[in-house]
């Protein structure tokens, strides 16, 4: 049986060498291709998380079961960005009195 396969292996020897060299170099940089990507991307939704003002509003209770009482289905998500009912909370450090 391997009598038969022995001049078919010998006819592509030569071509095993460089195609496995191009298969793991394109393997590499697709690995490396698919890093840059997912680090692109996560880094625009954090830019975008940072964006929302929730956290710094007078009406944000951060309560698990209420989080805002004027918005609170939208509250700590992308859609709470441009809230017309955003009011700051009075710091009391704050150096105006």
């Amino acid at each position: 049986m391997f009598q038969l396969l022995y001049p078919l292996v010998h006819a592509i020897e030569p071509y095993l060498v460089p195609l496995c060299f191009v298969f793991a170099w394109s393997l590499a940089a697709l690995f490396v291709l698919t890093l840059w990507t997912s680090i692109q991307s996560g880094a625009a939704q954090l830019k975008t998380m940072h964006q929302i003002p929730c956290t710094d509003c007078q009406f944000f209770t951060n309560d698990y079961h209420l989080k805002c009482t004027v918005h609170p289905s939208i509250a700590n998500s992308e859609a709470a960005i441009n809230c017309r009912d955003y009011c700051p909370q009075k710091n009391a450090y704050s150096a105006t009195e």
